[in-house]
């Protein structure tokens, strides 16, 4: 019987020959996440489950990422409760302050590997399968029993694959094509379904792109997205490993609900808007609308390739006046190397704020909330009614490049035209 990467995966973490769609699985985890605002209410679960010891402290990472620095009185107690947490279990894996986003920090740390299976205590933990793994978000209740077992059930998804062709026109990006893929599919249009993306287009793609995508198969209501490894992956991976790994693919033959293909040859900037991640279409639809604030990072778009394609188009220019800027690093990682190659410099010069990685504006934190009747643009994932503070806001969702020049003009405005 012919497998798919998702089943395939999920047949080796269950310990069996095969596994079919609606299957119901026990899986052993690779790796299990959790971060500063889910992880409190896991310590609160395990204890009240009377759970001592942890199942693997080897196999838990804990990252803040949420509200760094704390950003309230009760964010301070949580912050205090997971380093004592760390500490007594002896979890090796926990990044405090100033490391970064959960979903930036596990790929650079070597933790997302080809056939693994992760779970995490967030919905974009599907960003990982851009290596080639099984990863999802789970809740905390869920996660307390990964903590204490290491396994957790799972109905094996449906498979979908999505055959990218063509090369990325100039100033368009891998999320101007998972915008357009989510505006045709709809936000609920692959739900509990793994996604694999294939193709020729896929291999034009460099690792950050890849992991934009993957990032928001979830707004489609993926399971599981998945980009097959290569030597594209191989490569990211040297020297970054955690322990060895073995790549897995799709059989020629394996059974998938549904295909779909897309050319990106001709493929315009992409942008949603206000708010539904599947109100999508062209910037030409939306350009000239003015904003106040435009958002470059979170988990989606704030590594070091986006800063470099938006710091192009910023180069030499000034930001409107009536515009704020926020341009947040995704990882120290990414911020100490913006900031040695003087891409941080580009934005500080041309107005923009700079702040240490975090999740900042993209969840409402305590930077770059929107007032009532505020438009940003933005470069994250989500433009839910009040996700970035007040329910009177509006978040149009745009590439690097689009939040860019829409910075530069004070308004939505296409990238390509500068």
């Amino acid at each position: 019987m012919s497998m798919t990467i998702a089943e395939k995966i999920l047949a080796r973490a269950s310990g069996r020959k095969r596994v079919s769609p609606g299957e119901i699985v026990e899986g052993s985890i690779d790796v299990a996440m959790t971060h500063d605002i889910e992880g409190p209410m896991v310590v609160e679960g395990l204890r009240k489950l009377g759970t001592k010891k942890v199942w693997d402290p080897s196999k838990i990472v804990v990252v803040f990422d949420h509200q760094v620095p704390a950003n309230s009185i009760d964010a301070a107690l949580n912050h205090i409760m997971l380093r004592e947490f760390a500490i007594e279990q002896k979890i090796p894996d926990f990044y405090d302050l100033f490391e970064g986003i959960c979903h930036a920090v596990l790929p650079e740390k070597g933790f997302a590997l080809p056939g693994r299976l992760i779970v995490g205590t967030d919905s974009h933990t599907t960003t990982y399968g851009a290596f080639g793994c099984f990863a999802t978000g789970i809740g905390s209740t869920d996660m307390v029993a990964v903590f204490t077992m290491g396994e957790l059930w799972f109905r094996v998804p449906e498979s979908v694959r999505m055959t990218i062709e063509g090369r990325l026109p100039k100033r368009v990006m891998s999320k101007d094509l998972i915008l357009k893929i989510i505006g045709e599919v709809g936000a609920d249009g692959e739900t509990y379904r793994s996604v694999e993306f294939v193709g020729a287009g896929m291999r034009n793609i460099d690792m950050a792109g890849r992991m934009t995508m993957c990032n928001m198969g979830v707004e489609m209501g993926a399971k599981a997205a998945i980009v097959p490894p290569d030597g594209l992956t191989t490569r990211y991976l040297r020297g970054r490993a955690r322990g060895s790994y073995k790549p897995v693919y799709a059989d020629r033959d394996a059974a998938y609900v549904e295909e779909r293909s897309f050319d990106v040859k001709k493929l315009e900037p992409q942008v949603a808007r206000p708010y539904s991640v599947d109100n999508v279409g062209p910037v030409s639809e939306v350009e000239g609308i003015e904003i106040d604030q435009a958002f470059l990072g979170s988990c989606t778009n704030g590594r070091f390739e986006d800063l470099v394609e938006a710091a192009k188009i910023v180069n030499g220019r000034q930001i409107s006046k009536r515009v704020r800027m926020l341009v947040v690093p995704a990882s120290r990682e990414v911020y100490l190397k913006a900031l040695e190659r003087g891409i941080l410099a580009i934005f500080a010069k041309a107005g923009a704020l700079v702040e240490a990685p975090s999740c900042a504006a993209c969840m409402g934190g305590h930077v770059g909330i929107l007032a009532p009747g505020e438009v940003c643009i933005s470069a994250s994932n989500r433009n839910f009614r009040g996700r970035m503070g007040s329910p009177k806001g509006k978040i149009y969702l745009a590439s690097p490049t689009t939040v860019a020049a829409s910075a530069l003009k004070g308004k939505i405005t296409d990238p390509r035209d500068l």
